[in-house]
This record gives structure tokens, sequence and C-alpha cells, in this order.
């Protein structure tokens, strides 16, 4: 169980939001857009509040694996969530099958647009994400800090 050492450690604060929606285009690599549109909005601490579209290449990274799979055809997104910074991202994504079969994991670069792709990020005021070593879980984990 994490006591209050560890969550204050971990930061959590109060924030507004404001929105920015995109569609990415046929062909668009979704990783990669994303982090050009968080260059240049000049996010600092934002998340996926919603996204629709499909793909013709999703690579995931099942839990407990070490590497992606590349998974190719066509895809519909059935959830995509997590957390975008200035330096990077944390996102999770469902995709289906053309028979309704789902799968999901961590999304990695190699996520190609096939239809459309649209998407509404929330950026959050007064915050600041960032990754630091957790002693605790051995990765880089989410670091949250106020910014005036």
């Amino acid at each position: 169980m994490t006591g209050d050492r560890e969550l204050n450690e971990a930061g959590y604060r109060a924030s507004e939001a404001r929105f920015v929606c995109v569609r990415l285009l046929p062909g668009q690599e979704l990783v990669r857009a994303l982090r050009r549109v968080a260059a240049e909005t000049g996010l600092r601490a934002g998340y996926v509040a919603g996204a629709v579209g499909s793909l013709s290449q999703a690579n995931l990274r099942f839990a407990g694996r070490p590497e992606g799979c590349v998974l190719t055809g066509c895809f519909e997104v059935v959830s995509l969530i997590g957390t975008l910074d200035a330096e990077g991202e944390h996102l999770h994504m469902a995709v289906s099958d053309p028979e309704g079969r789902m799968t999901g994991g961590h999304v990695l670069e190699g996520c190609i647009v096939r239809t459309t792709m649209e998407l509404v990020i929330g950026h959050l005021t007064g915050v600041r994400f960032s990754r630091s070593p957790c002693p605790l879980s051995g990765y880089e984990e989410l670091r949250v800090d106020g910014i005036e």
C-alpha cells in the first residue's frame, strides 16, 4: 500500500484545462503528430481527452514485454488515453479488428492513421509534467510540478 509520503513525492495538484482539437490525416504517424501538436501549442501538461479514428498499423507494447508488436490491417481505435508533456508521452490504446477482436497496450511510434484520427487534447494550466526514475516501479514515472 502506498503511504502519504510516496503519494506526496509523486505529486498532485488541482488545475484548470483548455483544449486543442486536431484531425490527423491518412498516413500520418500518431505519436510524432502528438509530439508536434505538443511543441506547437506549448504543452507542458496534457492528456488525451477524446480520440476516435482508425489505423492501418498499430505498434503496441503488451504488459511485461520488452518490445512492441506491430499489427497491420484495418483497426478502429476503441480507446486512446494517456498523459503528454513537452518531453514525451505515456499512452495506452485499444484497437479492434474487422471481426471485433480487441487488442491493447502501451503506444509506441509506428501507429499509422488509416482514414482519420480526431483528437481532443486537454492542456492543464498551472502544472508541468515530467518523468523521473521511480525506485518503486523501476521506470521513469510521472512527476507533477506547479508553475506560476
